[in-house]
């Protein structure tokens, strides 16, 4: 497999998947969810019990799939497979789409020979309808002869999580624990819907590393405020909101712990796995034509600079004029000065990209036409500092084009 190298700390493997890491294998298929021939039903099973950890939406209104993955996990903090669907959310359905749920779980945990409570459920799609659950069971019954080892599979899967989103989104690291090389990938859904403290997304990680349930959640929590919860297409939560990962613990390194010499390597690798996955759930959001970085700094503690970052590439005004490739920086500082945290209103400097439009909360001249030919990009970065502490933090999310409105106004349609 082709590696490259992104950091001290961990390699890139360019063709690597889900299934790359010890012990899993994974497929999709199409079992009728959905009104095309897309695969609509998916899965991931780990060969041995593995240590699991998950988070999920603040959205009061949480989806019946993850209070089953909840119960799953929340049971033995481990997890032999999940399996997902798309094309219906699941979510406000009552008793009936919790005890589908349940179903789903029972069902593939028999099909697979697993004790119930080592899988985990995930639905992404239209909210408030019921499953068709005949045609469910009858894709479960025929998943397990779909599920594999290979990048095929992955592939699988990968197609099978898909709701409005263009592109499958998959990454896989190696990075060297112990002497042994562990692998992390990851794989995630997610387009509209999107906004920090989770997002309508469904994000999957998978390690060969021996780790516990506990550091694994503790990892997974830390990676998440750092990506997925920095990201935002257009301010809305959705009810099913989830990131589950599992470790196999197959690649035979000593046992993962914060006082390992190599957990902060471990982490890194982690948390660059997680912010992949964010920044392509960011790019692919309904409709863009960019992804959108703000990076804060100088704020006087990480979480002001993290609440400034967000209401930046939150605001709908700063997402227009990215679209419309205006460098309208009178909206980045606006969006600044409403969130709420402490801001010297004299030290202000605004640069979007290489271009410094303000400086010390002072216009700068600055070539128009050179800012036109930046914005028109695909990527846009704006900078900001605060000039207050040490503090930093950074935040993804994309333009809000005219295609955001046509793809949400027909969504159930």
């Amino acid at each position: 497999m082709g590696q490259v190298k992104a950091s001290e700390a961990f390699t890139v493997v360019a063709e690597g998947s889900i299934t790359t890491p010890k012990g899993f294998k994974a497929g999709g298929l199409h079992c009728g969810l959905k009104k095309t021939d897309r695969h609509d039903l998916g899965a991931i099973v780990c060969e041995v019990p593995a240590a699991a950890a998950g988070v999920y939406t603040l959205n009061q209104f949480q989806a019946a799939p993850i209070k089953v993955t909840q119960d799953s996990i929340g049971t033995e903090g481990k997890l032999r497979a999940v399996i997902v669907n798309s094309g219906n959310a699941n979510a406000v359905t009552g008793k009936q789409g919790e005890a589908d749920a349940f179903e789903m779980r029972s069902r593939f945990a028999e099909r697979i020979g697993v004790p119930a409570a080592h899988v985990a459920v995930a639905s992404t799609g239209v909210i408030g309808e019921l499953l068709k659950m005949d045609k469910v069971r009858g894709g479960i019954d025929a998943l397990p002869e779909k599920l594999d080892g290979s990048r095929e599979g992955a592939d699988g899967f990968c197609q099978a999580i898909l709701t409005t989103d263009l592109v499958q989104k998959s990454v896989c690291v190696a990075v060297e624990i112990d002497g042994r090389t562990i692998h992390i990938a990851g794989a995630a859904k997610g387009s509209g819907m999107i906004h920090p403290n989770m997002a309508t997304m469904l994000g999957f990680v998978t390690t060969d590393a021996a780790i516990g349930s506990e550091a694994l959640q503790g990892v997974l929590r830390q990676a998440t405020d750092m990506t997925f919860n920095m990201i935002t297409v257009d301010g809305d939560t959705s009810t099913n909101d989830m990131l589950v990962a599992m470790a196999s613990g197959l690649a035979g390194n000593k046992e993962l712990t914060a006082a390992h010499p190599d957990w902060a390597k471990f982490a890194d690798a982690f948390r660059y796995v997680c912010e992949v996955l964010a920044k392509a759930i960011a790019r692919d959001g309904e409709g863009a034509t960019k992804l959108v970085e703000v990076r804060i700094r100088g704020a006087e503690s990480v979480e002001a600079a993290r609440a400034i970052a967000k209401t930046v590439i939150g605001s709908s005004l700063v997402k227009s004029a990215m679209f419309g490739a205006d460098a309208n920086w009178g909206r980045i500082i606006a969006a600044v000065g409403r969130s709420g945290q402490p801001v010297n209103v004299d030290t202000v400097d605004v640069r979007i990209g290489d271009i410094a439009t303000l400086e010390q909360s002072r216009p700068v001249p600055f070539d128009e036409d050179a800012a036109l030919a930046y914005l028109k990009g695909d990527t846009v970065v704006i900078d900001v500092d605060l000039h207050m502490g040490e503090s930093e933090a950074v935040a993804w999310g994309c333009d809000l084009t005219y295609d955001y409105v046509r793809i949400n106004a027909a969504y159930r349609t």
